[in-house]
């Protein structure tokens, strides 16, 4: 044992002396057979992985890597390696016998496993069976019957074990904690595993399914939503894959599932007997299901199937009034996640034709309501078409524009009954939303709403009519010279915006409505400037936007775009506009109080309110409410807030970080640059492993990646770059990351970028890249001019841009010495741009600069000659003797090249020139 941890003591001082590769493999490998002996299985395997790093067909480190794995117990890793030793060497019996052994005890390990997990699974169906089981005991076994369903082995074990029949009574319960087990045991079950879904889909059917979500606890609807969801994308998966399944080569077509899925979700929605909950489940399912997830995708069917089968059913719940007909029942969510419904559903249509069906289908449906005697049924229509303007608008305008439409909402605008008034105000405001249609309503309609503001006696009224007059005070949009309304009005309207809003004694639905008015009001910056001033209107509209009532998102997004001026403005050429003013034309004029020293005091208030945590709440919300509209409202905002360095640790702290990185995936296009953006300042100037803690940094690569793109602008470029070199320094996982995302070809490009920042960005992502040996690989190809440019840079005027390129150079020639011989042949003043690096005055410079004159000597000899016969000596005998005190990391570089050169005999030490001129030391 002795002669053995001598041996590992003599291979360690080896390898300390050794610069071979190839010799350091061999003593690694034979190291790890000296800790086998030893019993030290861990540094035994570490050592057998170094000497594969060199040579990964040295099957003796091969195979004791194998040895080591087994015995540190790692079994299937083990199994790998003694299976690659028989196919290089499979006559040798040792390793015969090893794969053998791996083979029984991985098999015993296995079923230890299942029995462990049988016996497991038996137990918790005996206690969930038992009568006599106590509650408290049976709700225990149904939760841990969920942790058994999260791991593969438990799953295929209560499915086999007639599981789901289980899970059938267990549904039928009255306790909402055992119901809400059974779902969640079943989302396990179904996740990624398309034929136990489709068993499980045709065994409890989807009627109960449906019933479960249908059912009044909102929280048991929301884990059967989830369930429900889970399942359709193991249906959907499964589609996608040539195999389905995960042990099964041949399953039937899960479209017939699917569609079944669908038309049960169709009939919910007219359902009376399904709770309003339920219902807003089944249209969030169809919104997410239904339409394709890219349009590079031709088929739609599923899309027309379901308009073909359940347009009609959807518009029965767009036009149910509560108030006043016996329809199915709704929440304050409901309608609009209609309106969500049907606009992803038109916008996935394909032709005008299919466009055109979609209409009249919508037209006809309106039309004979319409036309039917009696107030309801005017009523049901005129809702409809408000739904529909707030979705698909054009087929909503259509029908608005329906013969008698308009003056029959005009009429009601005036009725007695308080619930008529409402559907046709409401009708009003959205009929509001196209130019041609703000104009004719501010012409018939805006005194109408001016009585109804002032005489109602019902708040409910009085705040949707202030809502259309502030929609129609606000045509202007952000013009300060284009006011629909007299001086001071606007802020009139606002003040009472804001005093409703903080009144809670008023319905949240109202108090909803007053945000919608603030949305349209905070175009006038002066109104801007009132509501940040009213911290306790800020905390009310921030409460709301936490609140139940999903259909504030937009508004309360629309009203911090506004505030934040985080809205796109074209600057017009000043050219322009003075050809504009000699032509009498309109020009734009911009509000004093939108000037950039107002926005960032408005910013800075909005923080100190809690801006931050509404937004993240917001981002959480799982409904259609929160459109990709809204997301990119809500993506403009945060960029608006990480707009200032000192700001960025503020909305890291609060979430903002890890709320931008759905928002960078999930968005519009423009939302999702901003979103990107905002995450690539973030992680400029905060520590990223702070700001995204464990996996989530990773999320941000694709991010930052997408906006090294033509299309963004040049300092989106230029943060994307920056931010990128902030990951790549990190570790060789998240370079990795960076290469998979297709970066580096675009980071090269930008290596060739006309603006000097840019381009020197891209040189310094590339340094730390470089540290990554797939990139190294891209230096060492033949045939590219890419080590060329990087000693061209390291001889620019631009000192950011010769760091980057000199420390780029530095590291490669340390990692890879065979480029070191190919400098030379880069450009003839190789030579001149070395010697720059070494005489520059700038500390950084003349370290990169020693360094590479440090690899390119011990690389070969010739290039030391070559570097000794010029200047280059002189200027390292000189660093070598260093500054006054300790010698620097400088000299000892300079130093540890002239003794290279004298170990070579290219120049001799002092003694030896005195002992050649015949002198005594």
């Amino acid at each position: 044992m002795r002669d053995i941890q001598g041996a590992v003591c003599c291979y360690t001082k080896a390898l300390k002396l050794s610069d071979s590769q190839a010799d350091k493999a061999v003593l690694y490998r034979n190291r790890s057979a000296c800790y086998l002996k030893l019993e030290e299985y861990s540094k035994a395997e570490a050592d057998a992985s170094k000497a594969l790093d060199t040579d990964q067909s040295d099957v003796k480190a091969r195979f004791r890597r194998a040895q080591a794995f087994q015995k540190l117990g790692r079994f299937d890793q083990a199994f790998l390696d003694a299976q690659r030793c028989a196919q290089l060497e499979p006559k040798n019996k040792a390793f015969q016998d090893l794969l053998r052994q791996l083979g029984a005890q991985i098999q015993q390990k296995v079923s230890a496993q299942l029995n462990s997990t049988d016996a497991r699974v038996q137990q918790m169906f005996s206690l969930l069976l038992d009568p006599s089981t106590k509650e408290s005991d049976r709700q225990k076994a149904a939760q841990n019957l969920v942790v058994l369903s999260r791991d593969e082995a438990g799953a295929e074990q209560i499915f086999r074990n007639d599981g789901v029949k289980l899970i059938q009574k267990l549904l039928q319960s009255k306790l909402e904690d055992v119901v809400l087990s059974a779902l969640r045991t079943l989302v396990g079950l179904c996740t990624g595993h398309q034929s136990r879904t489709m068993a499980i889909v045709n065994e409890l059917g989807m009627e109960q399914l449906c019933a479960v979500m249908g059912s009044g606890a909102s929280s048991v609807s929301l884990a059967a939503c989830h369930l429900l969801q889970v399942m359709f994308e193991a249906l959907t998966e499964g589609m996608k894959r040539e195999i389905r399944g995960k042990d099964e080569a041949i399953l039937p077509e899960p479209s017939k599932e699917l569609r079944a899925m669908l038309r049960h979700l169709l009939e919910m929605m007219p359902a009376s007997n399904v709770s309003g909950p339920g219902r807003d489940s089944a249209i969030n399912l169809l919104v997410k299901q239904v339409p394709r997830k890219s349009l590079k995708n031709p088929d739609n069917s599923l899309t027309l199937w379901v308009i073909d089968q359940g347009l009609k059913k959807i518009l029965e719940v767009a036009g149910t009034v509560p108030e006043i007909s016996e329809g199915p029942p709704l929440t304050d969510n409901s309608h609009m996640s209609c309106s969500v419904l049907l606009s992803k559903l038109y916008d996935d249509l394909k032709s005008d034709k299919e466009r055109e069906n979609f209409s009249k289908l919508c037209e006809e449906y309106v039309q004979q309501h319409f036309s039917r005697p009696g107030l309801d049924a005017k009523l049901r229509a005129i809702q409809t078409v408000s739904v529909l303007l707030q979705g698909p608008s054009d087929v909503g305008n259509r029908t608005l524009e329906m013969s008698g439409m308009m003056d029959a909402v005009i009429s009601l605008c005036a009725s007695e009954d308080v619930t008529h008034q409402q559907v046709a105000v409401e009708a009003l405001i959205h009929a509001a939303g196209k130019a041609k249609r703000a104009s004719f309503i501010t012409a018939n309609g805006v005194s109408l709403l001016k009585d109804l503001y002032k005489k109602s006696e019902n708040d409910r009224i009085r705040v949707r009519a202030l809502v259309g007059l502030c929609k129609l005070g606000s045509a202007g949009g952000t013009d300060f010279s284009m006011k629909q309304f007299a001086e001071g009005s606007t802020l009139k309207l606002a003040k009472q915006c804001r005093k409703w809003l903080c009144n809670e004694t008023l319905p949240p639905a109202s108090r909803r409505w007053s945000v919608e008015g603030l949305a349209y009001l905070t175009f006038d910056a002066d109104v801007k400037e009132d509501l940040v001033e009213d911290k306790n209107a800020l905390l009310a509209m921030f409460d709301l936007a936490k609140s139940e009532d999903k259909t504030v998102l937009f508004a309360v997004g629309s009203t911090l775009v506004n505030c934040t001026n985080s809205y796109d403005v074209e600057k017009p050429d000043p050219q322009m506009v003075e050809l504009a003013k000699y032509a009498k034309q309109h020009v734009p004029e911009e509000h004093p109080k939108d000037a950039p020293s107002y926005v960032e005091k408005r910013l800075v208030k909005l923080l100190e309110a809690g801006v931050v945590s509404a937004l993240v709440c917001m981002v959480k919300q799982e409904s259609p409410a929160l459109t990709e509209a809204c997301r990119e409202c809500i993506a403009r905002v945060f960029l608006a807030l990480v707009e200032r360095q000192e700001d960025r640790g503020t909305v890291v702290a609060q979430g903002g970080g890890k709320a931008l990185i759905p928002l960078a995936s999930d968005n519009t296009d423009a939302g999702k640059i901003k979103a990107a953006q905002a995450l690539a300042k973030i992680t400029i100037t905060s520590n990223p492993e702070i700001a995204f803690p464990g996996e989530r940094i990773y999320e941000v690569v694709r991010p930052l990646a997408s906006l090294l793109r033509l299309e963004c602008t040049l300092l989106q470029n230029f943060e994307a770059l920056m931010a990128l070199t902030n990951l790549a320094g990190i570790n060789d996982r998240l370079r990795q990351k960076i290469i998979k995302e297709k970066a580096v070809p675009k980071i090269e490009g930008y290596m060739f970028e006309e603006h000097d920042l840019v381009r020197a960005s891209a040189t310094e992502c590339m340094c730390n890249l470089v540290l990554n040996t797939e990139v190294q690989k891209l230096y060492l190809a033949t045939g590219n001019d890419r080590l060329k440019l990087l000693v061209l840079y390291s001889g620019e005027d631009d000192e950011r841009l010769r760091k980057a390129a000199a420390g780029t150079l530095a590291m490669l020639t340390a990692e890879q010495p065979e480029l070191c011989a190919r400098i030379p042949g880069t450009t003839t003043h190789w030579l001149e741009i070395v010697q720059a690096l070494l005489l520059s005055e700038i500390p950084d410079l003349r370290h990169r600069g020693v360094v590479i004159v440090q690899n390119m000597i011990l690389a070969e000899k010739s290039l030391a000659e070559k570097l000794i016969e010029s200047e280059a000596l002189e200027i390292l005998s000189v660093l070598a003797k260093g500054g006054e005190g300790t010698p620097d990391a400088v000299s000892k570089i300079a130093q540890n090249c002239l003794d290279k050169a004298m170990e070579y005999g290219i120049i001799r030490s002092r003694e030896e020139k005195k002992k050649s001129s015949g002198t005594e030391p």
